[in-house]
């Protein structure tokens, strides 16, 4: 991997030993590479119009990445809606059925319980098979019809020994498939797989009874459906233990390249989740981001809110709600080895609520719900005192909060402690496994739990404030303790970002914050060259923007798959919907493409940037390594 087109697997092997060393004498203890389960490749002619991390094009990128990269940094794998493809809004539990590779089903392995004829006319029909982007809705509809048919067969099967197996998974797994496989059977009841437009009161409400006649009627309504719908609970159930299989197996193959998968755990619930765990929701609340330079109304995601009470008992123990978030992250540390990144960690120490119905702004009524001792509803939860704010300033502004006690930031970060912290270690993983997404302001009770507990955030060098000498995206700034990237999944790729700097005002500014922190031993002519050369050509700029992340002190490296393979499109906009969002995949052809985009310097080149980086750190560090030097010169 990360070689010219010329490279042969000789010299591939080569460099991705010196590679490894390079990265290592940086100090680089993790090097993960983001690629969401959607945009994994096809092989040719296999293009179901989805990507899988579990099929046979994923094992061949995690062949090319292993050796360098010692991680796989995935999206969200939940179960998405047919109308709604971002991967942010899927089921907490449930995998994605899209994620499974259908080509398996066909094999001897599987019995062959899905027919060759309909695969090959799955691929054939996908009407994105000759580009880059998933086809979802397609693939949604065929992906159902196909596991149907898989489903029927099995039965026909009746393979003693995968029998066995899957009542296993379905005991194992009760305490959350029995609630996913019988909304299955409700949307087929009420025709609609949107629960709160359900006109049956008692099913919109079958796990949150009020009465005891509200309890009856749930019980027996349960029981009912439990029978008339037993194969679509049972077909439920079957999809679920496929997606696991194959999770499984994919996990083996890599670790067995030296690969950790790392998971991603969105902030939001499911309409799913919402409706079987809804006794656990604040009632009447929602999560959302309030107003800012970007939304002067707030962002009104629409989520629900878990009710503190029932996250904690008065005595500190583990409520309902708290027991079920336990189970949730163990799931996740046992089925990735590598970690769980954790979205909005905001949403999980210090979140913004409104009200349903109403938008995200304090003049509505909107606060943070453990940091508004104030409010006539919120002040219930409140963590911090009124003697701990700074009055003149809004409940929206996240340095409103001043000041916290060491048992008030023990509080605060409650649920990182008891939950995912105490999840990690009992499934033999350590707090460093725990990846906390704390891009852009944070409030002081979030900075104070995330120094307490040692946590390790992210550094995002496109967004670095170049009128700020201490913005802690700045190289100089950035710390050992976290994980330093260019962008995310919701950034336009790095290239992009260096076209639209070229020429520019900001982009000068930029340039001089680079070479200063980058190349403070440049002096006099050579030094006013380079941030002209930097100003004006945009492949420089992204090569010495890439080098920075890895000649930072951050032990740990994101680079996400636009970045690495050169790709000069953007996975997703925020605040925009549509087609274009969630839907880019890597080509078929990619490591063709990364040759091709490597030579002319738009795919990450990394034996040039590790050079690069070395020579950053200063001339003392570059002469101790002159023979590594030397080795990448050779490969560049």
């Amino acid at each position: 991997m990360i070689c010219c087109a010329e490279t042969d697997k000789k010299d591939l092997k080569k460099l991705k030993k010196v590679c490894h060393k390079a990265l290592k004498e940086l100090g680089k203890k993790n090097f993960a590479l983001i690629i969401h389960g959607n945009s994994f490749p096809a092989e040719n002619g296999k293009n179901t119009g989805f990507g899988s991390p579990n099929s046979t094009a994923a094992k061949h990128l995690f062949d090319f990445a292993s050796g360098v990269f010692n991680a796989i940094q995935l999206g969200p794998q939940g179960k998405t809606k047919a109308c709604d493809a971002s991967p942010y809004t899927g089921t907490i539990f449930s995998s994605n059925p899209l994620f499974i590779d259908l080509e398996q089903l066909t094999q001897k392995e599987w019995g062959n319980i899905l027919s060759e004829a309909t695969y090959q006319k799955i691929c054939n029909e996908n009407p994105n098979k000759d580009i880059n982007k998933t086809a979802y809705s397609y693939i949604f509809n065929a992906q159902e019809e196909a596991l149907q048919e898989a489903y029927m067969n099995f039965k026909q099967w009746n393979d003693k020994k995968l029998n066995k197996e899957f009542e296993k998974f379905k005991e194992e797994n009760d305490f959350w498939l029995s609630k996913d496989a019988l909304y299955e059977a409700l949307v087929i009841e009420n025709n609609n797989d949107y629960w709160p437009l359900w006109n049956n009161k008692t099913d919109r409400n079958l796990f949150n009874p009020k009465t005891e006649e509200e309890k009856k009627s749930a019980f027996l309504r349960e029981k009912e459906l439990r029978l008339k719908y037993a194969d679509e609970i049972n077909y439920y159930a079957f999809c679920q233990f496929i997606a696991a299989k194959q999770n499984e197996e994919t996990k083996k193959y890599a670790k067995k390249h030296d690969l950790k998968m790392i998971a991603d755990r969105q902030v939001a619930f499911s309409d799913r989740d919402s409706w079987a765990y809804q006794s656990l929701f604040l009632d009447g609340w929602m999560l959302g981001c309030p107003p800012d330079y970007f939304s002067k109304d707030g962002q009104a995601w629409g989520f629900p809110v878990v009710d503190p009470k029932k996250m904690f008992n008065k005595d500190g123990s583990l409520g309902e709600a708290g027991l079920l978030l336990k189970q949730l992250y163990k799931k996740m540390f046992r089925e990735n080895p590598g970690g769980v990144r954790i979205d909005h960690i905001v949403g999980l120490i210090d979140p913004w609520v409104y009200k349903a119905g109403k938008k995200p702004m304090p003049e509505q009524g909107a606060g943070r719900l453990y940091s508004s001792p104030e409010h006539p509803e919120l002040a219930q939860y409140a963590i911090a005192t009124m003697d701990d704010l700074n009055l003149e300033l809004g409940a929206d502004k996240e340095k409103r909060v001043k000041k916290l006690t060491k048992e008030q930031i023990k509080k605060y970060g409650a649920m990182i402690e008891k939950i995912v912290i105490a999840a990690a270690k009992e499934e033999g993983l350590n707090k460093d496994s725990i990846v906390c997404e704390d891009l852009g302001t944070l409030t002081f009770p979030v900075e104070s739990v995330m120094k307490e507990y040692g946590l390790l955030g992210m550094r995002l060098t496109q967004f670095v404030k170049h009128d700020k000498p201490e913005h802690p995206y700045r190289c100089c700034n950035i710390t050992p303790h976290c994980w330093a990237m260019v962008g995310t999944h919701d950034n336009e790729p790095i290239s992009m970002w260096a076209d639209s700097m070229i020429n520019t005002h900001e982009g000068y500014l930029n340039v001089l914050n680079l070479v200063e922190d980058m190349y403070p031993e440049l002096e006099g002519k050579e030094k006013d060259d380079f941030i002209v050369k930097l100003t004006t050509d945009a492949k420089a700029l992204m090569n010495v923007k890439l080098a920075e992340i890895f000649a930072s002190k951050a032990e740990n490296i994101q680079v996400f798959f636009t970045d690495l393979f050169g790709l000069k499109q953007t996975y997703n906009t925020p605040g925009t919907s549509g087609d274009q969002n969630w839907s880019l995949r890597l080509p078929d052809d990619f490591e063709d493409l990364y040759f091709r985009n490597s030579k002319d310097g738009l795919a990450l080149n990394l034996p040039l940037i590790l050079k690069m980086a070395i020579e950053a750190r200063g001339s003392k560090f570059a002469s101790k390594h002159k023979g590594l030097l030397k080795d990448l010169e050779e490969l560049i």
